[in-house]
């Protein structure tokens, strides 16, 4: 047995392809649930990635050290129609997540088709502890907008996380306390950590 199991490959090779997205400075901190490539829209998919006034939300792995100071999510083809609410927030690796921080409140402000929306935390996260955070995406709106994610399968195997999941309801201005009750969804966004 190798230390890459059964990968008989470098590593390197396999995962070069990724170099080509990455930024262009090396010291530019980011975190994404998923890779730019392979990503389809959910309001073409017929997926449902946001219903007006429930969470949406992702893991993320975030390493210790790590300073959290936005989140970021990309609109599909569909704007958000009247929007009166949204925001994102993240959430800690306990095992009913509890809010870190949520952003300002964007209210009615637009957030137009084929957008990235990236909203700052009230102050700078550093992440104490590696592990499994939660990015979340509300919107109340009349008709949220779609976003650009993939498409994950349930939990198959006794223990597997799920990818993406909606909790909450009737939600506005407020992140809750914790992500409680969470639904797994088809549908995972794309969020980028930075």
């Amino acid at each position: 047995m190798t230390l890459l199991g059964q990968f008989p490959g470098n590593p390197r090779d396999a995962l070069g392809y990724l170099a080509a997205a990455a930024p262009a400075s090396p010291d530019t901190f980011f975190r994404s649930n998923l890779p730019r490539v392979g990503l389809v829209d959910s309001a073409g998919d017929s997926h449902v990635a946001l219903a007006t006034g429930v969470m949406t939300a992702v893991p993320i792995y975030l390493t210790a050290g790590d300073l959290v100071t936005s989140l970021s999510f990309l609109s599909g083809a569909t704007a958000a129609g009247t929007p009166t609410n949204y925001w994102v927030a993240l959430y800690d690796t306990a095992t009913v997540p509890a809010l870190i921080a949520q952003s300002a409140d964007q209210l009615t402000a637009a957030w137009a088709a084929n957008t990235v929306k990236t909203l700052a935390l009230p102050a700078p996260y550093q992440v104490t502890k590696t592990g499994i955070y939660w990015a979340v995406c509300m919107v109340t709106a009349t008709t949220p907008p779609s976003l650009v994610g993939s498409i994950g399968a349930r939990p198959i195997v006794s223990g597997e996380r799920n990818l993406s999941v909606s909790s909450g309801a009737g939600l506005t201005g407020t992140a809750p306390a914790t992500l409680a009750s969470p639904a797994v969804k088809n549908f995972v966004p794309l969020v980028v950590v930075t």
